[in-house]
C-alpha cells in the first residue's frame, strides 16, 4: 500500500526547489536561496518569479503554462481533498500566475522566455550563480506566438477556478480577466512561436503539432471559467476548421499537444446536453482516446513495459504517464452521472477498469515495479540519488558559500555519488522500456525531474489519498 497523502505533499514541495526568483520567509525547501532578481531588467520589465522547467536554469513559459494548467485542474476537481495541502498548492500555482501576470502586462507583447537555453545548457552551475545572459524572449503582434499564449490564457483561466473555488475570489477575478486578453491576442495574430523566438524555443521545446490545439484549450478553459457561450462556439466551430491538423494528434496529451484534453476538458459538459452529445465529436474522441489505452480494448495502440508502464511509440516517458491518467481520471469522474457507455468495437469499458488503469500507473510511479524503486525523489526507500539537476547535484550555498562558475560545476555533474541536496517530491523521467532504470546523472532523459511531470500528479494523489 502506498501513502499517497505523504506523496502528495512531497509532490506539492518539489514546486519550491524549483521557484525563482525572490523566495518568501515561508520557503520550506531550505537548500534553496535567491535567484535570477533581475530577470527583464534590461527590457525595463519585472520578469522575476515563475518557475525553472527541469534540471537547468530557464524559464520556459509554454511548458510552465502547461504545468499550471493541469495542476490547476488538479486543485478544482480535487482540492476537497488536499486537505492541510490546498493552502500549499494554491501557493504553487500563485507563484506562476503571478509572473504570468507579469509576463502578460503589456499590450501587443507577451515575454514568452526568460535565460538563453544554449548558453545556459552549456554550463553546471547552480541557480543562485548563473551569469548565463537572461535573454528575454517575446510574441509580438509583429512576431506571435499562438501556442504560448493561448496556452498562457489557459493556466489564467484555469487558475482563476481554482482561487475563486477556494477563497480568493477576487484574485480569480484578476486571472481571468487577464485570460481573456491573452486569449485574444492569441487568436488575433496567429502564427507559431517556433518562427518568431525560435532559437529560443528550439529544439527544447519547440511546438510540433501546431498552435491550433492551444487555440482550442484555451477557448475551452475560458468557457470552462465563464460560461460564456461566444467560447463554446468558438471551439464547436474551430474543431471542424482545424479537422485537418488535428485528426492524426488526438492520441496525444502533454505540454506540446493537448488533443486528447480538449475532448476530455468539454466532455464535462457534453454529457449535460444531449443535443451536443449526438451532434459533436468530443465524446467519439474521448472514447476512442481510453480505448487506445485499456489492454482490453481491441483497439489499444498503446504499449505496456513488463511491469505494467504505459508505453508510447516504443519509449517510456513519465510525463506522458502522468498527464494521460490524469485525463483518465477526469473522464472517469465527468462519466459518473452519466448514462454513457464508452465502446471500443465490440467491448465496453467500465469505470473500474478506468481507476484501475490510474491506480497502476500512479502505483508503478511510486515503487510498484520490478526494481521496487520510487520515480519520486524522497519518496519511499529507494528512489533516484543523482537526478540530472543542477541545483541538487551542486552543494547549497550553505555548505559552500563561494560563487561557482560556468564550469566549475563540472565536478559535481560528473561526480557518481549522490546529489547532495534532495529535491523531495521531483519526479525523474522514469525507466527504459525493459523497466531497468541507470541513476545516472548524465542520463538526463531518465533522471531529469520536469514541473510537467509532477504537476498532473498532485490531483492524482488528491484523489487517490481521499478514495
Amino acid at each position: 500500500m502506498h501513502d499517497y497523502g505523504k506523496a502528495l505533499s512531497k509532490s506539492i514541495l518539489y514546486f519550491e526547489g524549483q521557484r525563482s526568483g525572490k523566495l518568501p520567509s515561508t520557503q520550506r525547501m531550505k537548500w534553496r536561496q535567491d535567484s535570477a532578481l533581475r530577470d527583464g531588467s534590461d527590457k525595463g520589465v519585472d520578469l522575476t518569479g515563475g518557475y525553472y522547467d527541469a534540471g537547468d536554469n530557464v524559464k520556459y513559459n509554454f511548458p510552465m503554462a502547461f504545468t499550471i494548467t493541469m495542476m490547476a485542474w488538479g486543485v478544482i476537481e480535487h482540492g476537497g481533498s488536499m486537505g492541510a495541502e490546498l493552502p500549499h498548492a494554491l501557493e504553487a500555482v500563485r507563484w506562476a500566475t503571478d509572473y504570468f501576470l507579469k509576463s502578460t502586462a503589456h499590450p501587443g507583447v507577451i515575454y514568452a522566455q526568460v535565460g538563453d537555453p544554449n548558453t545556459d545548457h552549456n554550463c553546471w552551475q547552480r541557480p543562485e550563480d548563473m551569469d548565463t545572459p537572461r535573454t528575454v524572449y517575446a510574441v509580438t503582434t509583429d512576431k506571435p506566438g499562438s501556442e504560448v499564449a493561448a496556452e498562457t490564457a489557459a493556466a489564467l483561466a484555469a487558475a482563476s477556478l481554482a482561487f475563486r473555488a477556494f477563497g480568493d475570489k477576487a484574485y480569480g477575478i484578476v486571472l481571468l480577466k487577464r485570460a481573456v486578453e491573452v486569449f485574444k491576442f492569441a487568436d488575433k495574430y496567429r502564427a507559431s512561436y517556433n518562427d518568431s523566438i525560435g532559437e529560443g524555443a528550439c529544439p527544447f521545446y519547440c511546438d510540433y503539432s501546431g498552435y491550433q490545439d492551444e487555440l482550442l484549450w484555451g477557448a475551452a478553459w475560458i468557457y470552462k471559467a465563464t460560461n460564456n457561450v461566444y467560447y463554446w462556439n468558438y471551439v464547436k466551430e474551430n474543431i471542424v476548421t482545424f479537422k485537418a491538423q488535428i485528426e492524426g494528434a488526438n492520441f496525444e496529451f502533454g505540454w506540446d499537444s493537448k488533443h486528447a484534453g480538449i475532448s476530455v476538458l468539454v466532455s464535462d459538459w457534453v454529457l449535460k446536453n444531449t443535443t451536443e452529445a449526438s451532434t459533436t465529436p468530443f465524446l467519439s474522441y474521448a472514447d476512442a482516446f481510453m480505448c487506445s489505452l485499456m489492454s482490453e480494448s481491441p483497439t489499444k495502440i498503446f504499449q505496456f513495459t513488463p511491469g505494467g508502464l504505459l508505453m508510447k511509440g516504443g519509449k517510456c516517458d513519465l510525463q506522458q504517464v502522468s498527464s494521460i491518467s490524469f485525463l483518465v481520471l477526469g473522464y472517469t469522474n465527468y462519466l459518473k452521472n452519466s448514462t454513457h457507455v464508452i465502446r471500443c468495437n465490440d467491448k465496453t469499458i467500465n469505470q473500474a477498469q478506468l481507476l484501475n488503469f490510474v491506480k497502476n500507473q500512479v502505483d508503478y510511479i511510486l515503487g510498484s515495479n520490478p526494481l521496487n524503486m520510487s520515480y519520486m525523489v524522497g519518496y519511499g526507500d529507494k528512489f533516484p540519488r543523482r537526478i540530472h539537476h543542477r541545483g541538487s547535484s551542486i552543494q547549497s550555498l550553505a555548505q559552500h558559500p563561494d560563487h561557482i562558475g560556468c564550469k566549475d560545476g563540472t565536478p559535481y555533474f560528473e561526480s557518481t555519488g549522490p546529489n547532495p541536496n534532495e529535491l523531495t517530491g521531483a519526479v525523474v523521467g522514469g525507466p527504459e522500456i525493459d523497466d531497468s532504470f541507470a541513476d545516472a546523472r548524465a542520463n538526463s532523459s531518465k533522471s531529469e525531474p520536469t514541473t510537467y511531470i509532477a504537476s498532473p500528479l498532485v490531483g492524482l494523489l488528491a484523489y487517490l489519498s481521499a478514495h
